[in-house]
C-alpha cells in the first residue's frame, strides 16, 4: 500500500479553528483501492485513542479534516467522562459508502490504522457497519466492535444509553421518568436512531420521526404508529423532546430559536455548531443532554466487552449514563452554567487528575 501525505490539505492544519492541541494527524491515500482518509489522534493521556471511522462523501478535504478534528476531540471527552482508560481519536474516509465502499478500500484503511501501532483504535461510525469492521480487522488487530474482540456491533448499546439518558432528562424536568404520552421527535433512523425510537415506542412515547431514507421511514410509521416530519424541520417539531440522531452541528444560531421542545437529547455526535450554542439553549430554557455523555454506550461496549463474557457489566455501565447526566443537570442548575460546559469541566477534571498523577 502506498500511504502518502496530501500536501494540499496539510497546509494550515495547525491554524485550523478546530485544531485543539491534537497529538497526531495522519493523511493517507491508497491509489489502488481509491482510499483517501484522515486519522486524527487528539489525546492519549488516559490510554490509546479510541474513536470510530466515518465514511462520508465530503465535498472537500478541508470539510473532512474539520469533521475529524471536531469528532476526535469529542471522543477524548466522551471516553474521559465515561470513566474509560482510553484517549480520543477519530477517522474519516472520503467516499460515498453506498457507491464506493469495497473490501479492498476497507482493508487499505485497516493497514493505515495498523501503521500507528495501537495508538489509535478504530470502530464503526456513520457509513461503516459492524460487517465492515470485520473486513478492516483482517488488516489490523486495532479494529474494535467485532465479534473477535467483544460484542460486535456497538450500536445497540449506544441506543440503550441514549434512551436511559433521555429518561434522565425527562425526570429532571418532570420529576418522573415515565415516558407515557411524552412527545418525542427522533431525527435520523439509522442503526442507533431506529433502536431509540423502538425503546421510546415501547415506553409509550408519542413519536414523530424524520429520515431521508424512505423505506426506513415507512417501517417506523407502520411499526411505531409514528407521525413524520421533514428532516430539515425536525428540530422545530411541536414536541416535548427533540432527539437528534443524525449528523452533527444541527444545534446552531439558526435552529435553536426555532426549537419548541423543552429537552434536546439524542445520539448525534457534535450536536452544537459552536460552544456558545450550549448557552443559547440554556438561555431559552431548553435542557440539553451533552452528546458525548448520552451516546457513550457504544464506546463502553467496545472498551469493556470481552469475547464469551456476556454483556452484564457493559449494560450496567451503560445504564449509569443516566446517573452521569443527572449529576451534570444538577451541577448545571447549581452553577448556572450550560450542561455542555459542565460536561466539559467534568471530563477535563479527570484528564487533569491523570496528569497530576503521572
Amino acid at each position: 500500500m502506498n500511504v502518502q501525505a496530501k500536501s494540499f490539505a496539510v497546509s494550515g492544519v495547525f491554524e485550523h479553528p478546530e485544531f485543539d492541541q491534537h497529538e497526531q494527524i495522519l493523511f493517507g491515500h491508497d491509489a489502488q483501492s481509491g482510499l483517501s482518509s484522515i486519522i486524527a489522534i487528539h489525546n492519549t493521556r488516559l490510554g490509546p485513542a479510541l474513536g470510530g471511522c466515518r465514511m462520508w462523501p465530503y465535498q472537500s478535504t478541508n470539510e473532512a479534516l474539520e469533521d475529524a478534528l471536531r469528532l476526535s476531540r469529542g471522543m477524548t471527552f466522551k471516553n474521559a467522562l465515561a470513566g474509560l482508560e482510553l484517549g480520543g481519536g477519530k477517522s474519516v474516509i472520503i467516499a460515498d459508502p453506498r457507491r464506493e465502499k469495497t473490501d479492498a478500500l476497507l482493508a487499505a484503511f485497516g493497514k493505515q490504522v495498523h501503521s500507528l501501532g495501537g495508538r489509535y483504535l478504530t470502530a464503526e461510525d456513520v457509513g461503516i457497519s459492524s460487517i465492515d469492521m470485520e473486513v478492516i480487522s483482517t488488516a489490523t488487530p486495532f479494529a474494535k466492535g467485532t465479534q473477535s474482540t467483544g460484542l460486535g456491533d456497538p450500536s445497540p448499546y449506544t441506543a440503550l444509553g441514549v434512551f436511559c439518558g433521555l429518561k434522565a432528562a425527562v425526570s429532571h424536568i418532570n420529576d418522573s421518568a415515565d415516558l407515557q404520552g411524552v412527545r418525542v421527535c427522533v431525527q435520523g433512523l439509522g442503526h442507533v436512531g431506529y433502536r431509540v425510537a423502538q425503546y421510546l415506542h415501547e415506553a409509550g412515547a408519542d413519536l414523530t420521526v424524520a429520515d431521508i431514507h424512505q423505506p426506513t421511514l415507512q417501517r417506523a410509521i407502520q411499526t411505531f404508529g409514528a407521525k413524520t416530519i421533514a428532516p430539515e424541520e425536525a428540530h422545530s417539531a411541536d414536541v416535548d423532546v427533540f432527539a437528534p440522531c443524525a449528523l452533527g452541528a444541527g444545534l446552531n444560531r439558526k435552529t435553536i430559536p426555532e426549537i419548541r421542545a423543552s429537552i434536546v437529547a439524542g445520539a448525534a455526535n457534535n450536536q452544537l455548531a459552536d460552544q456558545q450554542d450550549g448557552r443559547r439553549l440554556k438561555d431559552r430554557g431548553i435542557l440539553y443532554a451533552p452528546d458525548y455523555a448520552i451516546n457513550a454506550g457504544g464506546v463502553i461496549s467496545i472498551a469493556m466487552a470481552r469475547p464469551d463474557e456476556g454483556d452484564h457489566e457493559v449494560r450496567r455501565r451503560t445504564f449509569a449514563i443516566a446517573d452521569t447526566l443527572s449529576m451534570i443537570f444538577r451541577r448545571s442548575d447549581r452553577e448556572g452554567l450550560p450542561p455542555s460546559d459542565i460536561a466539559d469541566r467534568m471530563a477535563q477534571e479527570r484528564l487533569d487528575d491523570r496528569s497530576k498523577a503521572a
